[in-house]
C-alpha cells in the first residue's frame, strides 16, 4: 500500500465482560456509539475469547440486503431481516 491509500485495519479492543452474551451486548454498544464514524465498518464487528481469538463470534448478522449493506440485527435473530 502506498502513501496516501487507505486499507482495512482491524483494532483489538480488549474488554471484561461476565460471559459471551456480555461481550456481544458490550460490542453492539461500542459500534452503537461509533456510528458516527463512517470508517467504522460496524457490520464485521466480531467477539472472541482472549486466548482464543481465532473463534470469533459475529455480532451482528451477516446476510446481504438489497442495495449491498448487512442486515443490522445481532447475528443470532430469528426473524427476517431487515435494514432497521
Amino acid at each position: 500500500m502506498s502513501e496516501g491509500e487507505r486499507g482495512r485495519f482491524v483494532v483489538h479492543l480488549p474488554v471484561f465482560a461476565v460471559n459471551l452474551a456480555g461481550a456481544l451486548r458490550l460490542a453492539r454498544v461500542i459500534t452503537r456509539a461509533l456510528s458516527f464514524l463512517a470508517d467504522v465498518d460496524r457490520a464485521e464487528t466480531t467477539v472472541s475469547e482472549e486466548d482464543a481469538q481465532f473463534v470469533r463470534h459475529r455480532v451482528y448478522c451477516d446476510n446481504l440486503l438489497d442495495g449491498g449493506r448487512r442486515c443490522p440485527r445481532p447475528a443470532d435473530h430469528d426473524d427476517p431481516c431487515a435494514s432497521s
